[in-house]
């Protein structure tokens, strides 16, 4: 059965803590669920936009017309059997990244070290394929599950998947899927040296990165040729700087962060001053990582 809740605030589902308020959300706990998911929203009205754990997203403000559709399925990480020298482990969409990673190192499984630190569900960093340190998540997947508003339930192989930086698309025509599990490739190694390596990851992003304050994750994706969006933000004067409660980060440029009481209207404020100031120094046009809801359907 599917949870409706009405009128959530997205200043309190987001980890950027800002904006307003949407028509509904639903939240499925099974994949079961989801078959009654078309006629719901149907009958809410608004754009359904799928949402994990909240932590890329800049919210505006005000009265949003949208309702909000979030995969909880947390179906605990699994050993589920082996594939071409890969071990393969399962896990649901709404199982939280630390979850997974912890499990991946008591099981000595190598493959996703480099996401260590990185906050959000299994299904969001899929989604997004997240990323660190040279490590990708989509790299890893063998296989999705995903539940699709107009053709349903259906699980596709990782070579079904297209994967770039910070964006998946999935074959046919296929518009608002629902990502409910995923099943990942991973390989045997010695289980100190992952942790090792995870610990090293986390201690290095704790130290470059504000991972306890009120953040969304990087505001823009690096641009092409090897250039840091955070360095060219730095050189630009952007580090540290304040509006309205919102700034960005004196421990890195590209994190945009809630000081408390900000707003969307001040986040898009510094957002647009960024954007101009790179563009000025360096002609350089930033483009945006976080996703802004409302945000365009597939």
């Amino acid at each position: 059965m599917l949870e409706i809740l009405q009128s959530p605030s997205l200043a309190e589902k987001t980890t950027l803590r800002i904006g307003g308020r949407a028509i509904a959300e639903v939240v499925a706990r099974s994949g079961k669920a989801c078959e009654a998911l078309p006629e719901t929203l149907r009958r809410l009205g608004g754009v359904p936009h799928v949402m994990g754990a909240g932590s890329n997203i800049l919210a505006r403000d005000g009265e949003l017309p949208i309702v909000l559709v979030r995969p909880a399925v947390r179906d605990m990480p699994e050993v589920v059997g082996e594939a071409a020298g890969k071990t393969l482990v399962h896990a649901g969409a709404g199982v939280r990244m630390p979850r997974l990673l912890g499990f991946c190192a008591e099981h000595g499984l190598s493959g996703l070290e480099g996401l260590c630190g990185i906050p959000g569900t299994v299904g969001g960093a899929v989604a997004m394929n997240a990323g660190s340190y040279g490590c990708e998540t989509c790299a890893a997947v063998h296989s999705v599950e995903i539940f699709e508003l107009k053709q349903g339930f259906m699980t596709l192989a990782a070579r079904e998947i297209k994967y770039g930086y910070r964006h998946i698309a999935v074959p046919g025509n296929i518009n608002e899927f629902i990502i409910l599990g995923v099943t990942f490739g991973l390989t045997p190694a010695e289980r100190g040296g992952i942790k090792k390596l995870m610990a090293f990851n986390f201690l290095k992003k704790k130290s470059t990165q504000p991972v306890a304050a009120h953040s969304a994750g990087c505001v823009f994706k690096n641009p092409e040729g090897g250039l840091s969006a955070g360095r060219l933000l730095d050189q630009a004067g952007l580090k540290g700087k304040r509006c309205g409660g919102m700034a960005f980060s004196h421990i890195h440029a590209n994190f945009l962060v809630n000081e408390g009481g900000g707003s969307a209207a001040a986040a898009f404020d510094l957002i647009a001053q960024a954007r101009e100031s790179v563009s000025r120094r360096f002609g350089i046009n930033l483009e945006l990582e976080v996703r802004v809801a409302p945000w365009p359907s597939r």
